[in-house]
């Protein structure tokens, strides 16, 4: 499928992507999973032997998170266990004298991709090739290497032009990403298979499910779209109130998918049955689905019912793949949906992956063990993409059947 580093010739140049795409806070980098991810490729490398170049983006222009790369070297350097050096420049000058100065075994991070006006545009993947971009970089290298698969859904021209004038490989994230990602698609599992499916872009999840619906078995629904399918199913909640504008506009766009998939699936589709809230106090409290007359507040998790019908689906599962978050986990108030979930997976040897950043961070924050799940993504779009069946552009141009 993949030319993978364990092809590559000895003693390369080579151009790495990487997607180190992080929170900033007050204009600094924060570590995250991506780092630890990414740092198998660039420490299997150096170890080889091999000249390193790196190449990520982070932020866009005009955007509050669009910074250097600086501070993205050091965090970088203490995971992969070497030194990443760094020059703040993409493809000019400083970036070729630096790229020539490296030795054996030696890493350098350029500077910001999107730094360069040729970097954003989505062109085609020739075009990009034809950049002064690419065309001033790729006489440098001997290989390039993509490990991004989170940004693999984007023609832009660090990720589709290179593979077009380099002979190209698989990083270590890449391949993993992907064969995971694809597995609702290209694999056969012997027993039931089901999807968790929650967060706040119901838009996404509920195309997924439209696209998937034949090759999962149940899915068990929270965040925003279960609620959307609520309201479908002839209850008073799925609708915006006091500031919050997070239900009526994908209500209109999606409500006619959402009817179809309960008419034709609703037997495969397990909706909430309670629901959790702030009450008057500060506390947690639950109320059940069928007890709501109207919708006059927030809610915030499933409830405790429906988590108990859950689990016994998801541990009888063969194979589960969880897309968004049942609630609002970053307040513990409200973590027992999300939380019940991912513990009623880690507790069996299915099959598993976990996807989205915002889900993943759960594991993390509830002292959950990541070796419990098969695996857990670091792709946002892309995994919803892989999830829908869509090709990737920038992962197919690494294919080499």
């Amino acid at each position: 499928m993949f030319n993978t580093l364990d092809d590559l010739p000895p003693e390369q140049r080579v151009l790495v992507r990487l997607d180190l795409n992080s929170p900033i806070e007050d204009g600094v980098v924060q570590d995250n999973r991506r780092f630890e991810r990414h740092a198998e490729t660039v420490s299997d490398l150096a170890e080889a032997g091999h000249r390193v170049v790196l190449m990520a983006h982070q932020g866009r222009p005009g955007d509050d998170d669009f910074v250097s790369l600086e501070g993205h070297a050091a965090i970088l350097a203490d995971h992969a266990g070497v030194d990443v050096g760094f020059v703040d420049s993409t493809f000019g000058d400083p970036a070729i004298e630096a790229i020539r100065d490296l030795g054996a075994g030696e890493v350098l991070l350029l500077e910001n991709t999107r730094m360069t006006d040729d970097e954003l545009p989505e062109k085609e993947p020739a075009e990009h090739a034809d950049s002064a971009f690419v065309s001033t970089l790729a006489p440098e290298f001997d290989a390039y290497v993509n490990d991004a698969y989170s940004a693999g859904h984007r023609a832009h021209a660090s990720l589709v032009g290179f593979p077009l004038v380099l002979p190209a490989y698989a990083g270590r994230v890449m391949v993993s990403e992907y064969e995971a990602n694809s597995a609702i698609a290209t694999r056969e599992f012997e027993g039931d298979v089901t999807m968790v499916v929650g967060g706040t872009k119901a838009t996404d999840v509920i195309s997924v499910m439209n696209a998937i619906g034949d090759k999962v078995d149940t899915f068990c629904l929270g965040g925003i779209a279960g609620e959307l399918f609520l309201r479908a199913a002839g209850h008073p909640v799925g609708r915006d109130v006091g500031d919050m504008a997070l239900f009526d506009d994908q209500w209109e766009k999606n409500h006619e998918t959402i009817e179809a998939l309960l008419e034709e699936r609703g037997d495969g589709i397990e909706l909430a049955a309670d629901l959790a809230y702030e009450d008057e106090a500060g506390d947690r409290a639950e109320v059940r689905v069928e007890a709501i007359d109207e919708k006059d507040r927030p809610y915030l998790d499933v409830g405790s019912e429906t988590i108990a019908v859950y689990e016994p689906t998801i541990r009888e599962s063969d194979a589960v793949f969880v897309k968004g978050a049942l609630g609002l986990f970053e307040d513990e108030r409200f973590s027992t949906g999300t939380v019940g979930v991912l513990e009623a997976i880690a507790d069996t040897d299915c099959f598993s992956v976990v996807g989205g950043g915002d889900t993943s961070r759960a594991i993390e924050m509830y002292g959950l063990s990541e070796d419990d799940f098969s695996h857990v993504s670091i792709a946002g779009g892309a995994y919803i993409r892989a999830l829908t069946g869509e090709p990737l552009v920038a992962v197919e141009l690494l294919k080499t059947e």
